[in-house]
């Protein structure tokens, strides 16, 4: 599809249902925004708006074997990290987040700004910019980040975008790596009482961003399981040329 045209070695990943996939990657395990909880509760998220879980993991905590780091896009959201997923965080070596979200964990959490750079194993993560809302929101829906990983000898990186819209720091990613495969933050996040803004990238914001960054695979995650979803798979799929998008079984580890 783009220009890293070899399939990156040993990269495995296992959707386990939202956000949370399970990468395996350079010999190291990384669990990303760990949500493990029952369906069927509603969780506030700040300012009067709130989701119903719809859906619950494919993969129960137990199952998940070895965990060498978590990447957290942010702590703040239970979509992103709910109860279960927050239990599982001190089992880790560490959990790399925000700078904001590390001070608020404490523990083993390490905070990266954007660009900043951390080693699990021989993999190099760097935290790349990410703004979950409209411009100027950041005050209300706190700080959020992605990740690039890098294996060692590795020309090119795995991008996880985070929970983000379109803006000019995820634009900046595709001016900095050459992107291998894509971990695609969707949804369309909106709520009532927000009316239009939205929170997240749908399919069409996507599109335009994938058609600059160029991977070889587009994962989809974060699109069901949650109630302020406003765009599932169906959407996501029409708004990409046909077979761009890759879409994971969940719970079934699948090389790509």
């Amino acid at each position: 599809m783009g220009a890293a045209t070899r399939p990156m070695s040993d990269l495995t990943i296992t959707h386990i249902g939202g956000p949370t996939t399970l990468i395996s990657i350079g010999g190291v395990r990384l669990l990303t925004d760990p949500t493990f909880d029952a369906p069927g509760r509603r969780y506030s998220f700040g300012l009067g708006t709130s989701s119903v879980k719809t859906a619950g993991p494919a993969l129960p905590v137990a199952e998940l074997g070895r965990i060498d780091a978590v990447l957290l896009s942010h702590d703040h959201h239970s979509d992103n990290l709910d109860d279960a997923g927050r239990a599982l965080l001190p089992s880790a070596p560490v959990v790399l987040t925000t700078v904001s979200g590390a001070g608020r964990l404490g523990g083993n959490a390490r905070g990266l700004a954007p660009w900043a750079s951390a080693t699990v194993g021989d993999v190099e993560i760097t935290a790349t910019p990410a703004r979950h809302g409209p411009r100027l929101s950041r005050p209300l829906v706190g700080d959020a980040i992605g990740f690039t990983l890098r294996p060692p000898g590795a020309s090119s990186v795995v991008w996880i975008t985070g929970d983000t819209v379109v803006f000019g720091g995820v634009r900046e990613v595709a001016r900095r790596f050459t992107v291998d495969t894509v971990v695609l933050h969707l949804g369309e996040v909106k709520f009532g009482l927000t009316g239009p803004v939205k929170y997240t990238m749908n399919g069409r914001d996507a599109a335009g961003l994938i058609a600059a960054v160029r991977p070889r695979v587009v994962v989809p995650v974060h699109y069901e399981g949650w109630s302020h979803f406003h765009e599932g798979r169906a959407g996501a799929e029409a708004a990409f040329p046909p077979g761009t998008l890759t879409w994971l079984t969940p719970g079934v580890p699948q090389a790509v």
